[in-house]
């Protein structure tokens, strides 16, 4: 009956280490930000587009 008199201490101090633990871990899987002067970039003038045509009945 203890238990159920502070089941909202008990679900404060959980949330506050799963956050906790979350922030720790999240600097381990942080990847770098792509730098904007070493992407490279062509464009090729007079070439078409290629373009699909898909053409068929429907199924009704």
């Amino acid at each position: 009956m203890n238990v159920l008199k502070n089941m909202e201490l008990i679900f404060v101090a959980s949330a506050v280490v799963l956050c906790a633990t979350g922030y720790a871990s999240a600097e381990g899987r942080a990847t770098p930000a792509v730098d904007a002067g070493s992407v490279k970039m062509a464009v090729v003038e007079g070439v078409k587009m290629p373009v699909v045509t898909i053409s068929a009945k429907r199924a009704h």
